[in-house]
């Protein structure tokens, strides 16, 4: 199994190292579940329209397979979301 990058961040005041994680490392049932999760936290903004879940997954999904978006897990939390990718 191949790791993921690492990046650092600060979460309150101290230095967490996030680990981002290759979409080829995560089964299709677990990248969905991970997806699902993302799209019904409260307050995730798809603009003025109103989407149904599975096109809200439907979106992510695609940003995550274009680069547009990661997938990062924090050790210290145990707990995986999905970023969007600055380039």
């Amino acid at each position: 199994m191949r790791h993921g990058s690492r990046s650092t961040s600060v979460t309150q005041g101290a230095l967490t190292q996030h680990m981002k994680i290759p979409l080829s490392d995560l089964t299709e049932s677990a990248l969905a579940g991970i997806i699902e999760a993302f799209v019904l936290r409260e307050g995730t903004d798809y603009g003025p329209a109103d989407h149904d879940l599975e096109s809200k997954c439907r979106a992510v999904r695609r940003q995550l397979e274009k680069g547009e978006a990661e997938i990062d897990f924090d050790p210290v939390s145990e707990s995986v979301d999905i970023r969007p990718v600055v380039r």
